[in-house]
Protein backbone atom coordinates (compact mmCIF):
# COMPACT_ATOMS: atom_id res chain seq x y z
CA UNK A 1 0.00 0.00 0.00
CA UNK A 2 3.02 2.50 0.99
CA UNK A 3 4.53 1.52 -2.46
CA UNK A 4 1.28 2.56 -4.71
CA UNK A 5 0.63 5.87 -2.32
CA UNK A 6 4.15 6.87 -3.66
CA UNK A 7 3.99 5.95 -6.95
CA UNK A 8 0.57 7.79 -6.74
CA UNK A 9 2.05 11.27 -5.04
CA UNK A 10 5.12 11.09 -7.54
CA UNK A 11 2.44 11.09 -10.48
CA UNK A 12 0.48 14.07 -8.88
CA UNK A 13 4.26 15.97 -8.56
CA UNK A 14 4.72 15.45 -11.98
CA UNK A 15 1.70 16.50 -13.33
CA UNK A 16 1.46 19.66 -11.04
CA UNK A 17 5.08 20.59 -12.70
CA UNK A 18 3.88 19.44 -15.88
CA UNK A 19 1.44 21.64 -16.38
CA UNK A 20 2.16 24.72 -14.24
CA UNK A 21 6.06 24.99 -13.22
CA UNK A 22 7.67 23.74 -16.14
CA UNK A 23 8.67 26.88 -18.76
CA UNK A 24 10.86 25.82 -21.39
CA UNK A 25 13.54 28.30 -22.64
CA UNK A 26 12.82 31.09 -24.58
CA UNK A 27 13.35 31.47 -28.75
CA UNK A 28 14.15 35.07 -29.82
CA UNK A 29 12.50 34.63 -33.44
CA UNK A 30 15.19 36.17 -35.58
CA UNK A 31 14.68 33.60 -38.75
CA UNK A 32 11.23 34.12 -40.76
CA UNK A 33 12.02 30.71 -42.02
CA UNK A 34 12.27 28.84 -38.09
CA UNK A 35 8.82 26.49 -37.59
CA UNK A 36 7.36 25.62 -34.40
CA UNK A 37 6.69 22.02 -34.31
CA UNK A 38 3.74 20.61 -32.73
CA UNK A 39 4.77 17.54 -31.17
CA UNK A 40 5.09 15.43 -27.66
CA UNK A 41 2.15 17.51 -26.45
CA UNK A 42 4.04 20.99 -26.51
CA UNK A 43 4.95 23.62 -28.97
CA UNK A 44 8.35 23.89 -29.56
CA UNK A 45 9.51 26.76 -29.19
CA UNK A 46 6.94 27.35 -27.02
CA UNK A 47 8.24 31.00 -25.72
CA UNK A 48 8.76 33.40 -28.61
CA UNK A 49 10.22 36.39 -28.40
CA UNK A 50 9.39 39.25 -31.06
CA UNK A 51 10.42 42.61 -32.06
CA UNK A 52 7.18 45.24 -30.91
CA UNK A 53 5.58 47.06 -34.15
CA UNK A 54 6.95 44.62 -36.55
CA UNK A 55 4.20 42.16 -38.34
CA UNK A 56 5.90 38.55 -38.61
CA UNK A 57 4.59 35.49 -39.93
CA UNK A 58 5.24 32.16 -38.06
CA UNK A 59 5.04 28.74 -39.29
CA UNK A 60 3.57 25.97 -37.56
CA UNK A 61 3.73 22.03 -38.44
CA UNK A 62 2.12 19.64 -36.50
CA UNK A 63 3.53 16.52 -36.01
CA UNK A 64 1.67 15.20 -33.10
CA UNK A 65 -1.70 13.08 -34.06
CA UNK A 66 -3.59 14.22 -30.99
CA UNK A 67 -6.78 15.89 -31.81
CA UNK A 68 -6.33 18.68 -29.40
CA UNK A 69 -3.43 19.79 -31.24
CA UNK A 70 -5.42 20.50 -34.37
CA UNK A 71 -6.55 23.71 -33.29
CA UNK A 72 -3.98 26.60 -32.87
CA UNK A 73 -5.40 29.96 -30.64
CA UNK A 74 -4.59 32.99 -30.28
CA UNK A 75 -7.15 34.91 -28.30
CA UNK A 76 -6.60 38.13 -28.02
CA UNK A 77 -5.58 38.41 -31.70
CA UNK A 78 -8.63 36.79 -32.69
CA UNK A 79 -6.45 33.83 -34.82
CA UNK A 80 -7.95 30.81 -34.95
CA UNK A 81 -6.23 28.09 -36.93
CA UNK A 82 -6.80 24.55 -38.28
CA UNK A 83 -3.22 22.78 -38.29
CA UNK A 84 -3.37 20.19 -40.61
CA UNK A 85 -0.79 16.64 -39.75
CA UNK A 86 2.53 17.10 -41.32
CA UNK A 87 1.69 21.01 -43.48
CA UNK A 88 3.48 24.43 -42.59
CA UNK A 89 0.90 26.55 -41.49
CA UNK A 90 1.75 30.27 -42.00
CA UNK A 91 -0.08 32.65 -39.16
CA UNK A 92 0.41 36.52 -39.87
CA UNK A 93 0.96 37.88 -36.45
CA UNK A 94 -0.21 42.06 -37.24
CA UNK A 95 2.20 44.37 -35.38
CA UNK A 96 1.78 44.17 -31.96
CA UNK A 97 2.54 46.33 -28.74
CA UNK A 98 4.95 45.55 -26.26
CA UNK A 99 3.16 42.55 -23.71
CA UNK A 100 2.43 39.16 -23.54
CA UNK A 101 0.23 37.16 -25.81
CA UNK A 102 -0.91 33.44 -25.16
CA UNK A 103 -1.38 31.07 -27.88
CA UNK A 104 -2.25 27.61 -27.17
CA UNK A 105 -5.03 24.48 -28.36
CA UNK A 106 -8.85 24.78 -28.05
CA UNK A 107 -8.41 22.61 -24.41
CA UNK A 108 -5.52 24.72 -23.36
CA UNK A 109 -3.25 21.51 -23.19
CA UNK A 110 -0.62 22.77 -25.23
CA UNK A 111 0.31 26.11 -24.23
CA UNK A 112 2.87 28.56 -25.36
CA UNK A 113 3.22 32.50 -25.31
CA UNK A 114 4.01 35.38 -27.58
CA UNK A 115 6.54 37.67 -25.84
CA UNK A 116 6.53 41.03 -28.20
CA UNK A 117 9.22 43.21 -27.43
CA UNK A 118 11.65 46.28 -28.34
Amino acid sequence: MLIINIICIALIVFIIWWFWIYKPNETILENHGQAVKVANGIYQPSFIKIPAHTEITLAFIREDESPCAEMLQFPELEINETLPLNKIVKIKIPALKEGVYDFHCQMKMYKGQLRVEK
